[in-house]
């Protein structure tokens, strides 16, 4: 560090021949970065969000941290449109990372920011779940069949390898069909239920609930959600406040993120239906052992997850190195030759 050098671009494809793609790497990583943000390793300023639709939520997020150990720091730039699969079939999430070293302060990549995205958010929902869902959960209802539903299955089945049932139910026939086709690849030891776009039937019954939609719309009801359910929220607004209401403990992957954005809870707390006070713990107090997790097998627990920028910064770090070590991506050199050649003659 601390010279110029090439800046490597790191595709979609790069990483997955990294072999990035592994589950319990990755939760591993974002359980290190919980424990040095709760040991003051990490610097994480306010992300800035510019909403372009209120009614939608089309948005850009910037998200930056710096891994103080490390000596990186980093930016995701993440666009959140969640009509893009109706609309024009493609992903409602997309992104991009820049890490640079704060040596010298020069970037040494620019790598895609989706996969990351996908497998930190469902990697704090599993975590979430090691320490909420019951250990010998057997069924879990997935409302919503997209990339988010479909890794959230992964990350839950990483961490209660227990679960014999999976219920999914779309907006859609046609994405729950496509989604038990994909699952179906994967797990041979689930059983994939599609309910027809019924997402009472997803729900009820579940030992492990989970929202991943674009929808913002409060679609869980809390009649649907029985004692000892571990809920994941995932999206913006996915259920009634009467299902946060219900619970017997709601955390947070960090509540003083969430409460300023655009979830069920945040809608809650702005609305003067939720306070600091209804909240048990932030996720890293779990991880580093200041909070307990599951008390019995009849606890409704209630989690949600707005993510956090430092999780992003440590995970892309730490698929920068994995492929860089194996040689993949392409060097670039930006700023390789003076500016003031260019003006002579």
């Amino acid at each position: 560090m601390g010279k110029n050098r090439p800046v490597i671009v790191l595709t979609q494809k790069d990483l997955m021949e990294a072999n990035c793609l592994d589950m319990s790497n990755v939760i591993s990583v974002v359980k290190k970065a919980l424990i040095d943000f709760q040991e003051g390793k990490i610097l994480f300023p306010d992300k800035i969000s510019q909403i372009f639709n209120e009614e939608t939520q089309d948005r850009i997020n910037c998200m930056p941290a710096t891994l103080l150990e490390e000596k990186i720091c980093g930016v995701k730039w993440v666009s959140v449109f969640p009509r893009n699969p109706v609309l024009y079939n493609i992903p409602n999430v997309s992104g991009t990372i820049i890490l640079s070293e704060i040596v010298s302060g020069q970037p040494i990549t620019f790598m895609d920011g989706s996969i990351c995205t996908l497998m930190r958010t469902a990697a704090i929902s599993c975590i979430g779940a090691e320490y909420f869902a019951k250990e010998n959960s057997e069924t879990i209802g997935i409302i919503g069949a997209g990339e988010q539903g479909r890794m959230h299955l992964i990350a839950m089945k990483t961490v209660r390898p227990s679960l014999k049932v999976c219920k999914v139910a779309s907006n859609t026939i046609e994405s729950e069909k496509q989604f038990e086709k994909d699952m179906k690849g994967i797990f041979d030891d689930l059983e994939i239920i599609r309910c027809n776009t019924n997402l009472m039937e997803a729900a009820e019954g579940s030992d492990i609930i989970v929202t991943a939609t674009s929808t913002q719309a409060p679609l869980l009801k809390a009649d649907w959600v029985g004692k000892g359910a571990f809920y994941a929220h995932v999206g913006g607004w996915e259920d009634e406040f009467a299902v946060a209401k219900k619970a017997d403990r709601i955390i947070c992957d960090d509540w003083e993120a969430v409460k300023h954005r655009t979830q069920t809870l945040s809608r809650m707390y702005k609305a003067g239906e939720l306070s600091d006070d209804d909240i048990y713990a932030d996720l890293h107090e779990l991880v580093v052992g200041k909070k307990s997790g599951r008390l019995n097998d009849d606890e409704f627990i209630y989690f949600n997850s707005v993510g956090l920028s430092y999780v992003d910064v440590a995970l892309s770090y730490v698929f920068y190195k994995q492929a860089t070590e194996c040689g993949k991506g392409t060097a670039i050199d930006f700023q390789g030759l003076s500016i003031w050649d260019a003006f002579k003659k």
